[in-house]
């Protein structure tokens, strides 16, 4: 069970500072595009918002993937299993139960998910802090209305 625990913080530590890496990223691509003038603000609201949230998308991804092999490694799923779903499903919680961990490493699916809702919740307070300062540099105090995109 000790090696489950260790194995489990080791991962969500290192898919933790993937997550501390890319949101220095998106958030320096996040000011840069938002310090940039635009006479279509809502276009330029839209766009620096669609970035930054496929930047965080790849990061989950990118940290799916080292559940995935770390769960290869320690052979944390039944032969023949497929590690990457296994991995998102884990890790997004959706727990669908197709798939179980061996009895040996039964931990490691909690330990993924747990990882997962962190690192989804820092991401939304990620896309709402761009959006903030977005809404500020546009000298907006809330989100444009109506059909003015364009």
């Amino acid at each position: 069970m000790m090696l489950q625990f260790a194995v489990g913080v080791l991962v969500s530590a290192i898919n933790i500072a993937i997550h501390a890496l890319v949101t220095v990223i998106a958030v320096s691509i996040a000011r840069r595009a938002g310090l940039r003038e635009s006479g279509r603000q809502n276009w330029h609201l839209m766009g620096v918002m669609t970035v930054t949230a496929a930047v965080l998308e790849l990061a989950h991804v990118l940290e799916i993937l080292v559940w995935a092999l770390s769960y290869h490694v320690v052979q944390a799923a039944p032969p023949g299993s497929d590690v990457l779903y296994f991995a998102f499903v884990n890790y997004t919680t959706l727990g669908y139960g197709d798939i179980t961990p061996t009895a040996a490493w039964r931990l490691i699916g909690p330990f993924t998910a747990m990882n997962g809702v962190l690192l989804f919740g820092w991401s939304a307070a990620i896309l709402f802090e761009v959006l903030l300062k977005m809404l500020g540099h546009l000298g907006l105090r809330e989100l444009p209305r109506g059909d003015a995109i364009g």
